[in-house]
């Protein structure tokens, strides 16, 4: 791993967003909550925070961070159709969080991914993407 001992801790943010697209009945079935799994948009939202949580197991080395905050937020987006997904991670620190907002959108999409296969395997997980990082070093960094 890096060391980081040396550097100053200050605060972190980092946003990062992703795309489940699916078919409309698909869509559909997630929408009215009518997946045999359960609900697919409240599971992957935890199944995000945990990622998110969980990245320094998953990633070969990635420090292990003291999170102070993650959000992973679903959206239903009919014209794609399928989920928008953006995780937001935050932390006051001596290194930054975007691979743990990107390990959250990428853990809840394959959730989603899991908890709708049985009705559709065609579904397609695209656009993961850091969209924003605040703090360190290196400045900010805004990608749209």
């Amino acid at each position: 791993m890096v060391d980081v001992g040396e550097k100053a801790d200050t605060e972190r943010v980092a946003i990062a967003r992703g795309e489940v697209k699916m078919q409309k009945v698909t869509f559909d079935l997630i929408a009215a909550g009518n997946m045999k799994k359960g609900d697919v948009l409240t599971v992957a939202q935890i199944a995000g925070i945990n990622g998110a949580k969980r990245t320094s197991d998953l990633i070969p080395l990635c420090h292990p961070l003291a999170l102070t905050h993650i959000s992973v937020k679903l959206d239903l987006d009919e014209s794609l159709p399928g989920v928008q997904i953006t995780a937001s991670a935050r932390l006051r620190g001596k290194t930054g969080v975007e691979m743990e907002a990107l390990t959250a959108v990428s853990v809840a999409a394959l959730t989603i991914y899991d908890m709708a296969k049985a009705a559709e395997k065609t579904m397609i997980i695209q656009n993961i993407r850091l969209i924003e990082k605040r703090g360190g070093k290196s400045g900010d960094v805004v990608n749209q």
